[in-house]
């Protein structure tokens, strides 16, 4: 009898962890590829050239729960709308050759675009649905004049199991000119999180970008924020901003259910293990690059890229639930696996 338990238990492991197919379909009109599984959304690549870059959103958790923020494409009520420029999940940087990618939005006058930049897709490649469905795509880093500095082609890799949702994305970057990923603050892979997954605060925060820009972040009573951080190191909550790890998990209870978003570096990638931009407002990054930064000065990077030469960047997110967060175990099987790609 202790044996065929086991075997249950063995069983019913492989058969929870078992990938499911991922359909996705490109909605050539709406600019939009829809990320499903069994019939229900996973999230959406929105493509379209009113968006300042390409974001997935919204994105949902294996039963439906929506995970990332609505402000400012589709608010709800009671939650922040501080940050117009973190919508779903992104990626790109504050300072590219002086240009400020991160913090562009529709919020920013028009008389101080030329300090900004915007990325657009030039070309969705292919898209393969299976159980490890795939998407590459093509974009171009432009500054306000439309000039190029820097073309991006990125693979998308979206996989799922019952109770998780996997998202690697692989972009390589190639210089059109040579460019210098200046050391800042805001970068690079983010995300930002419905309300519930942000740490409990009772003080309103101000925060300050780069050209002098305050944001007030507010805090909000509402008994149902609850998330909290932890890092591979062992930092937790708002202690696990600029700290390296080769990964991060954001954690908190959302309809009863416990939701996990792990978010896991690459052993390739320059930097690792990154430094964690992770804010108790909602916002989850991973930055490499803003080392002089996070550091207080003892290190700087200043990345720098000549005309023609390339770099590639890797990154993980995981999305589970269930009655438990993310054990470190899993998290570290997840990593291992993503480090051999």
């Amino acid at each position: 009898m202790f044996y065929f338990f086991c075997f249950l238990m063995i069983v019913n492991n492989i058969m929870a962890q078992k990938k499911l197919s991922v359909q996705l379909n490109n909605n050539q009109q709406t600019h939009e590829i829809n990320v499903a599984v069994n019939g229900k959304t996973f999230t959406n690549l929105c493509y379209d050239d009113s968006l300042y870059k390409p974001i997935l959103y919204p994105v949902y958790s294996s039963s439906s729960q929506i995970i990332t923020r609505g402000f400012p494409l589709a608010p709800r009520a009671g939650e922040p709308t501080d940050h117009p420029h973190h919508q779903g999940i992104w990626f790109n940087y504050e300072n590219v050759n002086g240009l400020d990618f991160w913090n562009n939005s529709y919020a920013i006058p028009e008389t101080k675009k030329n300090t900004y930049g915007s990325i657009k897709t030039e070309k969705i490649i292919s898209i393969k649905s299976g159980k490890e469905a795939e998407l590459k795509m093509t974009a171009n880093w432009i500054d306000n004049n439309k000039n190029v500095l820097l073309k991006e082609e990125t693979t998308f890799v979206f996989s799922a199991t019952d109770n998780e949702r996997i998202i690697d994305r692989i972009a390589t970057l190639t210089a059109v000119q040579d460019v210098t990923f200046n050391d800042a603050k805001d970068g690079l892979i983010g995300m930002r999180v419905a309300k519930e997954l942000q740490i409990p605060t009772t003080e309103t925060k101000k925060f300050v970008d780069d050209k002098g820009i305050v944001t007030m972040v507010k805090a909000i009573k509402d008994s149902s924020i609850n998330g909290n951080y932890i890092t591979s190191e062992g930092k937790e909550g708002d202690s696990a901003w600029a700290t390296r790890g080769n990964w991060c998990l954001l954690y908190g209870k959302k309809e009863g259910k416990t939701i996990s978003i792990a978010m896991i570096d690459h052993p390739k990638n320059i930097g690792y293990p990154t430094y964690w931009h992770a804010r108790g407002y909602g916002l989850f990054a991973a930055n490499p690059l803003g080392q002089k930064i996070f550091s207080n000065g003892k290190q700087a990077l200043n990345f720098h890229l000549q005309k023609g030469n390339s770099v590639t960047f890797r990154y993980r997110i995981v999305i589970a639930e269930g009655k438990e967060k993310l054990s470190d175990k899993t998290i570290n099987q997840l990593a291992g696996e993503f480090s051999g790609k």
